[in-house]
């Protein structure tokens, strides 16, 4: 059994069977209570995402009658094996009996925290497996299938911060494993994807160098200058005109000093900043 919501909401049965609920409001007030398995969601929070902050008289029953009708979907479906309560009443809402593996959300996180465990400690292999099981859990953008609030809203959005942290993971954990050539295409899609990322510039021009296309990483920078200049009116960083300064006076054989990530957590959250690694040479 799994609850899907990074992608298209959907849900799979007990048999791996897919379904995805018609209902617009189910599927809402479903994917709150998925994200916090095993805990009770407060009836006011289902009532803020279903209708916002000026929700209509009588919310408290109908979100009552959602959840009747929630009740009876996952059980015509056979969601889960015979006998087992999936949603059920719990003070001062409603809780979704299920796992935390059986939630893709808290698999992808899951994944990448442990991806930054190993690779803080050393072990960019491991770290690399770690991503690949959390980016392939990535079917599109969250629950682009339904109708969102903000209680969802602000959750989409924390997921797609840590979709773009999993990718900086990944990126550092090829770099350190010496994969530069092997991974230029990826980084070409990264740059496309995030043109305002300077990060993902820098890397794309360092490993351009490393794998003997001075010009090309040149032009890439040069191409980092117009993005910034067209649509902000800056110029690089410091930290990538001393990465163009050193390609341009690099000899053969010697490399720049590398552009690499810098986590600092500021107000619970982690912050990515660049800064310039000594010469791998």
């Amino acid at each position: 059994m799994q609850f899907n919501l990074i992608g298209p909401f959907e849900i799979v049965t007990h048999r791996n069977e897919k379904f995805a609920p018609k209902a617009p409001k189910v599927c809402q007030m479903l994917a709150v209570l998925a994200l916090q398995p095993r805990e009770a969601v407060s009836a006011s929070t289902l009532i803020r995402e279903l209708w916002g902050e000026n929700p209509p008289r009588g919310a408290a029953r109908t979100l009552q009658t959602h959840v009747y009708h929630a009740r009876r979907m996952l059980d015509d479906a056979q969601v889960a094996l015979p006998g087992r309560a999936l949603l059920t009443t719990m003070a001062p809402g409603y809780r979704l009996d299920i796992a935390d593996d059986e939630v893709d959300v808290r698999s992808f996180e899951g994944s990448v925290r442990k991806a930054h465990q190993e690779l803080e400690g050393g072990a960019p292999e491991r770290a690399a497996d770690q991503l690949d099981r959390a980016l392939a859990l990535w079917r599109g953008p969250v629950l682009d299938n339904i109708p969102v609030g903000g209680v969802l809203t602000g959750h989409a959005v924390h997921l797609e911060e840590l979709r773009l942290h999993a990718l900086e993971l990944r990126v550092e954990t090829e770099m350190r494993l010496g994969r530069h050539r092997e991974f230029l295409p990826e980084l070409r899609a990264l740059v496309h994807e995030y043109p305002l990322h300077e990060w993902f510039h820098g890397q794309l021009i360092s490993a351009l160098h490393r794998s003997g296309r001075r010009g090309e990483a040149l032009q890439a920078y040069q191409n980092l200058y117009r993005i910034l200049n067209r649509d902000l009116g800056l110029e690089p960083s410091p930290e990538l005109q001393l990465l163009q300064s050193q390609i341009l006076n690099s000899s053969p054989g010697r490399y720049p000093r590398r552009i690499r990530r810098r986590d600092e957590v500021r107000s619970g959250y982690v912050v990515t900043s660049i800064w310039a690694a000594a010469d791998a040479g």
